[in-house]
């Protein structure tokens, strides 16, 4: 069973492949809510976290905080599952993301896209 994941704005989208992605708000609440989003995702298919065997994500460009969360959350999912996991961008990057993952190798993490350099504000002194 293959996770896809995309995270690049305030609204998030997550489904089992093949199937739906569900989509939510998530706004400011990304790294709070998202793995309760996964466990009830996989709850609704009666399946558990060590049913998944790969896992796509949109790798952007985007958000480089929404982009950096699902990133961390699905890196971590493949390593401590021993699943491989691949990045794909594009409007097509599910159905590229489906061909690349036979291909992948567990323990081969994926990175974010920004599209641009982060822009991060400066400490106030």
């Amino acid at each position: 069973m293959i996770l896809a994941l995309q995270t690049d704005g305030p609204v998030t989208r997550i489904g089992i492949v093949p199937g739906k992605l569900v989509e939510w708000e998530s706004g400011r609440q990304l790294a709070d809510d998202i793995l309760g989003r996964i466990r009830d995702l996989l709850k609704k298919h009666d399946k558990d976290i060590s049913d998944l065997s790969g896992i796509i994500i949109f790798s952007g460009p985007g958000s480089f905080t929404s982009l950096r969360i699902g990133h961390t959350v699905a890196n971590a999912l493949a390593v401590s599952l021993d699943i491989p996991i691949v990045g794909s961008r594009g409007d097509d990057w599910l159905d590229a993301g489906q061909k690349a993952l036979p291909k992948a190798k567990p323990g081969q993490p994926v990175w974010p896209f920004y599209g641009a350099e982060a822009n991060v504000t400066r400490p106030k002194t």
